[in-house]
């Protein structure tokens, strides 16, 4: 099953406070490369930054988990459409970033695994399918 992974669901996988079994059954679920924007390794590198700055894990527990994050499957898709992100954010009142996921997804048609409440809503008005605990508008 093809989708597109966001930051959210990774950090979830990654962060013991945000521990979630969707995330641990969503990662499982990647066995070919799953695209993911550019913007989506500088998302995770900074959530793991302000967890170790503080002390949500350890000392060297970013450079840790960044190295569990390189060896998924991953496939950096690019920056994206200028044109079309910005368009995506403006029609659904979404950050910048979290329209680059909707387009990614959008343009290749495929699933969107997401934990963000919004960019799941969104990514079901543009006709995307969810994993996640938003799949059907909960």
């Amino acid at each position: 099953m093809a989708f597109v992974l966001d930051a959210s669901m990774a950090a979830a996988w990654l962060l013991p406070e945000e521990y979630s079994e969707v995330a641990e059954a969503v990662i499982a679920k990647i066995y070919a490369p799953c695209p993911v924007p550019s913007l989506f390794f500088f998302e995770i590198r900074n959530i793991l930054a302000m967890s170790e700055r503080r002390g949500r894990i350890a000392a060297g527990g970013a450079l840790v988990n960044m190295e569990r994050v390189r060896r998924l499957p991953l496939d950096d898709a690019g920056v994206g459409g200028d044109g079309y992100v910005l368009l995506l954010a403006a029609n659904h009142g979404l950050s910048a970033y979290d329209a680059s996921y909707l387009a990614l997804a959008l343009n290749r048609s495929i699933l969107l695994a997401t934990l963000d409440r919004k960019l799941a809503g969104a990514a079901r008005k543009e006709g995307i399918t969810v994993l996640g605990p938003f799949a059907n508008g909960d």
